[in-house]
């Protein structure tokens, strides 16, 4: 593990938050994999601060096995941690640093076996796919799929590697992220009664959005493989107002729905915007108004537990069970639009994701590795 170990210690120094710079990071990542003989190809926003890598190591003519990692991070700001987060440190079996769970801990093991694939006769091609912006809603992933989907020939499996403690995660939810403005009317706080209150419609919303989760608790449709059985609705952010003094005009709701697979998200979205024209309606008032947009998106990811690459990804991690994952992934999106079977798997966990003194295990980075030598022999073997 001391190479991926290495890897993972220049990608933590990157700080790589989310709509920021990972232009150097993506730099040095290609680096290393163009000596390992990989050909290279970058998309991304147009000023290069922000880029895609997609490598091919092995014959370009055939579809080969993707490993897929996200280089974004979520900010430290506001979190107390005892260590620097942009610099790897060690203690107790454990690799500490932002992003070492989520999910540079992958991503280093992929370079590290890219670099190993480079000096084998593969059949079949290895390709690493780094994308951008993951965590605020796969949005730099996107370009990369459009340029795959031109390409004559796409990946024939996908295995992202966001910790799943090294099970083969066959599904998650999907994600819409929804904006609702609420309208009123403005005026002096002493005459409140002669105004609209946005921010009574924004609550309004909110009583409602809490109803409407609890009714898909208990009557939605279910998944017993998930943490949470259920689709849930979640408010994440309320703003509004401008002084104490005066009736705001404007309030924002900032939600989203996290539904299943059997659950769609359309008809909750339905739902949700008859509450929005019930509360509207129940004011009497012509200036009210509540608008819904959707602001984000992606799919769930809906893998058989039968499917071949299931099968393939259980062979290399010598684990029988599979799992279902509640944070979403860039999958539903390559499974979705270029039809290639996914399955998440990654070492760490997720609880130590997004919190200070977030860390890998070494035991997990090890586990790791052994399934990317595993993967590396059936590549040279043709599968």
């Amino acid at each position: 593990m001391t190479r991926t170990r290495d890897i993972l210690a220049r990608l933590i120094a990157h700080p790589t938050v989310s709509r920021t710079p990972n232009a150097d990071l993506i730099g040095e990542a290609r680096a290393l994999l163009e000596a390992a003989g990989a050909v290279c190809h970058e998309t991304g926003e147009a000023d290069g601060s922000r880029k895609n890598l997609y490598a091919t190591i092995g014959p370009a003519d055939r579809p080969g096995i993707m490993l897929s990692g996200h280089t974004d991070v979520v900010p430290v700001e506001g979190q107390d941690w005892s260590r620097d987060p942009f610099r790897l440190t060690e203690g107790d079996g454990r690799l500490y640093g932002r992003g070492t769970a989520d999910m540079k801990g992958f991503v280093a093991a992929a370079l590290a076996a890219a670099e190993r694939a480079g000096g084998r006769s593969l059949r079949t091609p290895l390709h690493v796919a780094l994308s951008y912006d993951e965590e605020i809603g796969c949005i730099g992933v996107r370009s990369m799929i459009d340029m795959l989907a031109e390409a004559p020939v796409r990946p024939l499996f996908c295995i992202v590697g966001e910790p799943t403690s090294m099970a083969v995660a066959t599904g998650h939810k999907g994600k819409l992220f929804l904006r609702a403005v609420c309208r009123g009317r403005e005026g002096h706080s002493a005459l409140a009664p002669f105004a609209l209150n946005a921010l009574h419609l924004a609550a309004d919303l909110v009583v409602g959005l809490r109803a409407l989760q609890a009714d898909l608790a208990a009557s939605g449709p279910k998944d017993g493989d998930y943490d949470v059985p259920y689709s849930t609705v979640h408010v994440g952010r309320i703003t509004g107002g401008v002084a104490l003094n005066i009736v705001p005009n404007e309030a924002i709701v900032d939600f989203e729905i996290r539904n299943l697979a059997n659950d769609p998200a359309d008809a909750i979205l339905d739902r949700i915007r008859a509450l929005a024209a019930r509360i509207v309606a129940e004011t009497a008032d012509p200036d009210a108004g509540i608008g819904i947009g959707i602001q984000n998106s992606y799919p769930g990811l809906g893998t058989a537990p039968d499917a071949e690459i299931v099968g393939f990804v259980k062979s290399l991690t010598g684990r029988n069970d599979t799992i279902k994952v509640a944070f979403g992934t860039e999958g539903g999106l390559f499974s979705e639009r270029l039809g290639t079977p996914t399955v998440v798997c990654g070492p760490g966990s997720m609880m130590q994701g997004h919190k200070p003194d977030e860390f890998v295990a070494v035991e997990q980075l090890d586990l790791c590795d052994r399934m990317m030598d595993g993967l590396i022999d059936r590549l040279e073997a043709g599968l």
